[in-house]
């Protein structure tokens, strides 16, 4: 009877340990799936361009970059960035701008000056000067299509190659705090006005207009140059980057 006992003891063991065996080595020939590997990204190379590009940049103090320095303004920014994306390209900056120029003041300097019209680039940002000097907004009406009429003929008479750039609000600075709430309401929407203009004759024109109005609406000191009434270096960067991509649409074209 032991004997028997003994023996069925022994092949429950022998059982387990075949089991266990058969286990183990069902473990160690497991084949543990490969790890994905996500290939490395790898920069899109920037469409060649012309090895010059000329950039011809018309307005009034938002242009010339009253109170910032030369290379704070933002045609310059824009030319400095342009050329950080295409380095073997040389860029050339001509501006036609002065501190409280009108549409009229504008259209006078561009025929004084003359210029060809062999321009790649050309951006126009006009109209604050009739705002502010009250001038009928007719003579707006009238002189802005005239104005980038002659920004499409200085531009190789290609409109692809032009931007219109939208005319900032000075009802959020410092210069405008001591007005009423009424006064810089009103101010605001007369802005409004001329940008709504000038945005609806580009695009019926089949002009770029890219709107900045935005950026200086909000209530950032750091957006605002010494004079407590223009655009900052800052803010100008700001305006550059919204101006770039399209930018690089027109001389990659």
């Amino acid at each position: 009877m032991k004997s028997h006992f003994k023996q069925i003891v022994i092949v429950i063991l022998s059982i387990f340990l075949l089991s266990c065996s058969s286990d183990d080595s069902a473990s160690k020939t497991a084949v543990t799936p490969p790890v994905p590997v996500t290939p490395p990204k790898t920069e899109i190379p920037t469409t060649p361009i012309s090895a010059s590009v000329k950039y011809l940049a018309l307005g009034d103090s938002y242009t010339i970059g009253q109170s910032v320095c030369e290379t704070c303004r933002f045609p310059e920014q824009l030319k400095s960035s342009l050329k950080t994306i295409y380095p073997q390209t040389d860029f050339s900056l001509k501006v036609i701008a002065r501190t409280g120029w009108t549409t009229s003041n504008l259209i006078s300097a561009i025929n004084n000056e003359n210029p060809d019209a062999t321009y790649d680039l050309v951006t126009l940002l006009i109209g604050v000067n009739n705002q502010y000097q009250h001038i009928d907004f007719s003579v707006y009406q009238k002189e802005f299509p005239q104005l980038l009429n002659k920004a499409i003929q200085l531009a190789k008479g290609d409109k692809k190659n032009v931007i219109v750039v939208s005319i900032p609000d000075y009802a959020y600075t410092p210069f405008a705090s001591g007005y009423s709430s009424s006064k810089r309401a009103e101010i605001s929407n007369e802005i409004d006005q001329y940008n709504t203009f000038a945005e609806n004759t580009c695009i019926s024109s089949g002009v770029n207009f890219i709107s900045i109005t935005d950026i200086t609406r909000q209530s950032n000191s750091n957006l605002v140059a010494s004079d407590g009434l223009h655009p900052s270096e800052t803010a100008y960067k700001l305006f550059v980057d919204r101006i770039v991509p399209k930018a690089k649409m027109i001389l990659q074209d």
